[in-house]
Formats: C-alpha cells, structure tokens, sequence
C-alpha cells in the first residue's frame, strides 16, 4: 500500500484536533502506516513505532518535520512498552497476529491516557499463513465493546491487492 493509500484509510479530523499528541504505531514494519499517522498528528505530537523486525523499523521515517516519530525494536505483545502517557495506539494488520486478542486489548487499553484504538484490518474469517487470528470488523466492535472501547467510528474500506477481502480502518474510542 502507498504511503497516500494509507493516509487515506485512516484520515480523520480528530486525528488533528487540539495540541500535540502521543501514540504507538504497534507491529509498525517498515512504517507506511506510522507516517500516515504522523503526517495527520498536530506539531509537536510523538509516535512510537515498535516492531520486532530491526530491519524493518530502521526503514521508517519522519513524513515531515513537527512530528518525531521514535523506533523500538521489540514485541509489543510484551508489557511493559517502552513508552507511556499514550492518546491511542494505531495497530495497522498486527492484531491478526496476536492469538488472545481479548485479553491483549484489555491490557493494552488499560496502557493509554486517552482510549483510543485506530484499527487497520482484514475483514475476513478465515485465517491463513499471513493472517493467523483474523479479526473481521464485526469481531473488532465486539473485542472494543469488551474491552471499554464502545465508540465505534468507521473510517474507510479498500480492496486487497492480496485477498478477496477487503481491508477496513476503524476508530474505537
């Protein structure tokens, strides 16, 4: 997905709204998505982008000045994150990847000053070698029911370029 591919899916005007602020990029690879958050983000806001891949997170890069975007290499299925004081979390096709969602979620939340969850996944069932714990948008609102996110807002939808299955962004609060 390009860069203005993912700024798209996930545009959302309280993504800028008041002063800076901090997030994780959680599972960020090679950061397309890290810098489509930090490019809506006011100046002076931080993302952290952490993902298990050192190559990977020695890719991202700042999409403009204002906005830091600091990278950890680790697992962050692993508690403590290095980072605290977090507005939300972005987790961009990473939560298919965590086999108790419920229970990951409830800890993860529990980590964040302001609620809030910008999900990017594919709407599908059925898993695979890429997709092991898939989480449909329906499986999403009720894993954000369940875990105190009840304010559900839909962002965009896309085609995959490599599944029947579309991908979807969603904004839980």
């Amino acid at each position: 997905m390009s860069p203005a591919e993912a700024r798209a899916l996930i545009a959302h005007p309280s993504l800028n709204a008041g002063g800076p602020q901090t997030w994780a990029d959680l599972g960020s690879g090679d950061g397309t998505f890290t810098a489509a958050l930090a490019s809506q983000l006011p100046d002076g806001s931080v993302v952290h982008a952490m993902d298990i891949d050192a190559r990977a997170v020695s890719d991202v890069d700042a999409p403009r000045p204002g906005v830091a975007i600091i990278t950890h290499v680790g697992d962050f299925t692993e508690f403590p994150w290095p980072f605290t004081d977090l507005d939300g979390m972005l987790m961009a096709n990473s939560l298919h990847y965590v086999e108790d969602q419920r229970a990951f979620l409830r800890n993860a939340v529990s980590q964040l000053r302001r609620k809030r969850l910008l999900l990017v996944e594919y709407d599908t069932t059925s898993a695979n070698a890429w997709v092991p714990y898939p989480v449909s948008y329906a499986a999403a609102t009720a894993l954000a029911a369940d875990v105190g996110l009840r304010r559900i807002t839909p962002l965009k939808r896309r085609r995959s370029v490599y599944r029947r299955s579309e991908i979807y962004a969603v904004l839980l609060e």
